[in-house]
């Protein structure tokens, strides 16, 4: 497919990085008093549960149009514990129902499983519900195809956006639930937790995690109960589970989200009252137990850890209570899918030696170098774990066209290989972003593969596919019946079983002081920032827009003005993702692309960020650039109509007239003000103090910026 046009906007597409994501309202708010499930989403940016049921019935009966699905196959549907009346949850079943397939409803259960089962039950495809790490007044859906669990690529996206905007919601309203309704949720827990522990699937064979106390953060999500079961079968010495409610208030003071960027926790941190995790509940358990077991974590005989995750159970952090710093080290997906890397070097170099090591982004350059210095293949991919799939499944289908080839008896067979191999290689040149395709190939492989089976045994050259955020990929196996069948899927727990497996066996007879210095730099790190700005109009930054060309051109300028040259790189994957890589002109600092600086839009959030990596000598220089970029992005994306901008703009007014304020103080609405504080704090406006939170001083510079709208000269 082409590059995004340099004069138009991108194709129209509901769906993100991963799915659709927003606050939610229910269709019965006067303030959508004549408006399609269509309109609330595009014009108000609300998800209604009329708009879950239109997405949800649009999808399935796209499958019935195109063979894919027959009436009455099955479709898997489960969800996180956000949606504790069922609303968005039934009206998601009911358009599966209405499309006239039959529902597997797995209930809560983390996302990895909707694809895990969905291949075990032959199923079309699966929904997840859920909003994965966003806040608990969001929610959305996950989609995953029947084709090796695949989540929709852009071209499919748009495919499913024309339909949805097509389909009118008041026709599915009155469709009568063709489809069957089963509930499947023991079976596939059951499942689950056997995939979970198989020693092929978590390395956990002849591993003694006895010495390990381990502190698990579900973020009162998916992974509650679930998580501490296969963790307490997995043999750690002890498991205590925080945050494992499901009550509805998913990352609340809980899991991954908080603790982005966050190298060390320190003490100070969970002050009562004044640090920013005050009320992290896993965060101040691992200093507890910590503290209590301090001599015998100094000399050796415990560990006190933390696995943490997010809502829908998809992302891992580790955490590890440091006793000689009274502080909690944290290990992000770079971490721990670099110690990965190397347990599976060292546990078997002939079958992983020269296997690709997959990348986003997002992830801290040297990570990527590191590996690549250790003997992998280093690939790089756009953020979001579908293009890790991507790649994976375009490695798995050459390593399947290689052993064809070897296996072929007859010329013409040997041809036919020949031109799929051609095939896949022109889909890779010309950037194809549509799953069907890529299905295609191999479903013509299958028909001339001598083993006559999808998936058949074949040496799949992947490592580690990992992003930064948490999201680690590694190949699974799903037994199912006497076939042995390649799964890759982002899986918290698979990935969290898999870093202590790792770390178990890397530090085995290893003294305290040397496991410490190999967890806290398993690679030597270099220089990772990222600096959001919230609330804003997305559809303003696309490839040549005007806000998108004074970015651009903030970052050569200032670059320039710094010592570097800049180098533009594009993605096909993620065309409007504007991305510069920097080389200093000082070849002291390192060396070349040893930096970059990418700005692009979440998928995930309303938000758009301004990313900074490169080895530490950079960091001044990027850091400069950085706040350049955030202040020019606060100028031109801020949506002042959004109702969270206004909240936003009402909190730092207050900390302006009142200087510090202790967090009870802060006037906005309770159930909001978690979520507004975390969000002020990411984007830098404010921070804490001894007493309270100020104003920090890029949030002063912002009010100053905008003095007509507060009132105010601050």
């Amino acid at each position: 497919m082409p590059p995004t046009s340099s004069t138009k906007q991108p194709p129209f597409r509901f769906q993100g990085t991963d799915g659709i994501r927003r606050e939610i309202r229910a269709s019965t708010d006067k303030a959508f008093r004549g408006m399609t499930p269509q309109d609330v989403f595009l014009k108000r940016g609300y998800i209604t549960e009329e708009f879950m049921e239109l997405y949800a019935f649009a999808h399935v009966d796209s499958l019935m149009k195109d063979g894919t699905l027959e009436p009455g196959d099955p479709f898997v549907v489960g969800w996180d514990p956000r949606d504790t009346s069922g609303q968005f949850t039934s009206a998601v079943v009911r358009g599966v129902r209405k499309a006239g397939a039959t529902v597997l409803q797995l209930g809560v259960v983390p996302t990895p499983l909707v694809p895990i089962y969905s291949l075990y039950k032959n199923a079309g495809g699966g929904f997840m519900i859920t909003a994965s790490h966003n806040p608990k007044d969001q929610n959305g859906i996950k989609t995953f195809l029947k084709y090796r669990g695949m989540k929709l690529l852009p071209d499919n996206d748009v495919a499913l956006s024309k339909a949805i905007m097509k389909t009118i919601f008041a026709s599915i309203k009155k469709k009568a639930q063709k489809g069957n309704l089963r509930d499947c949720r023991k079976d596939a827990i059951d499942l689950f937790l056997k995939f979970s522990l198989d020693p092929a699937n978590a390395w956990t064979a002849d591993i003694d995690f006895k010495d390990i106390v381990l502190v698990v953060d579900p973020a009162n999500g998916s992974l509650s109960q679930i998580a501490a079961e296969a963790f307490q079968r997995a043999g750690f010495g002890k498991v205590v589970e925080v945050n494992g409610k499901t009550d509805g208030k998913v990352n609340e003071y809980s899991g991954v989200a908080d603790l982005e960027g966050k190298k060390w926790i320190t003490a100070d941190q969970i002050i009562p009252g004044s640090g920013i995790f005050h009320k992290h509940k896993a965060l101040i358990k691992l200093f507890s137990l910590g503290r209590k077991l301090k001599s015998h974590i100094q000399s050796g005989r415990k560990k006190v850890c933390g696995a943490v995750f997010d809502a829908d159970g998809d992302r891992f952090y580790r955490v590890d209570y440091h006793p000689d710093k009274d502080a909690l080290l944290v290990l992000s997906g770079d971490e721990t899918a670099f110690l990965q890397a190397r347990y599976l070097l060292e546990t078997d170099s002939k079958t992983y030696q020269g296997t690709t090591y997959i990348n986003t982004v997002e992830s801290d350059l040297n990570a990527g170098l590191s590996a690549q210095a250790s003997g992998f293949q280093l690939s790089l991919a756009p953020v979001g774990d579908k293009w890790i799939l991507l790649q994976i499944v375009s490695l798995l289908l050459k390593s399947r066209m290689t052993q064809a080839l070897k296996l072929a008896n007859h010329k013409t067979e040997k041809e036919k290989v020949k031109r799929l191999r051609k095939q896949l290689q022109t889909m890779e040149r010309e950037g194809t972003l549509d799953s069907i395709k890529f299905q295609q190939v191999e479903r013509s492989l299958d028909r001339i593969a001598q083993n006559g089976k999808p998936g058949f045994p074949v040496k799949i050259p992947l490592a580690v596919g990992s992003e930064e955020t948490g999201h680690n990929i590694t190949l699974g196996h799903l037994n199912m019946g006497d076939t042995s069948y390649p799964v890759f899927f982002g899986n918290g727990l698979k990935s969290a079983l898999n870093t202590f497996s790792a770390t178990q066996y890397l530090l085995a007879d290893k003294t305290p002081k040397t496991c410490w210095r190999l967890l806290e730099k398993p690679f030597q790190p270099g220089y990772k920032g990222t600096s959001y700005v919230y609330y804003v109009q997305k559809e303003n930054f696309y490839r040549d827009s005007k806000v998108w060309k004074r970015v651009n051109q903030t970052i050569r300028k200032e670059a320039q003005a710094l010592g570097y040259a800049c180098k533009a790189k594009k993605f096909r994957a993620d065309p409007d993702m504007l991305y510069q890589v920097l080389t200093a002109k000082d070849s002291s600092k390192g060396p070349k692309g040893m930096a970059g600086v990418f700005v692009r839009n979440s998928g995930t959030e309303n938000k758009i960020s301004v990313n900074l990596r490169g080895g530490t000598a950079h960091r001044k220089a990027l850091q400069t650039i950085g706040d350049r970029v955030c202040k020019a992005l606060l100028e031109e994306m801020k949506d002042l109509n959004n109702p969270y901008f206004k909240i936003e703009w009402k909190l730092l007014t207050q900390l302006a007239k009142k200087g510090i304020l202790p967090e009870q103080a802060i006037q906005v609405e309770p159930s909001l003000k978690p979520r507004m504080l975390n969000e002020a704090m990411k984007q830098g406006l404010i921070q804490p103090a001894d007493k309270g939170i100020r104003l920090a001083p890029l949030g002063k510079w912002y009010l100053g910026l905008h003095s007509t709208l507060s009132g105010s000269d601050e």
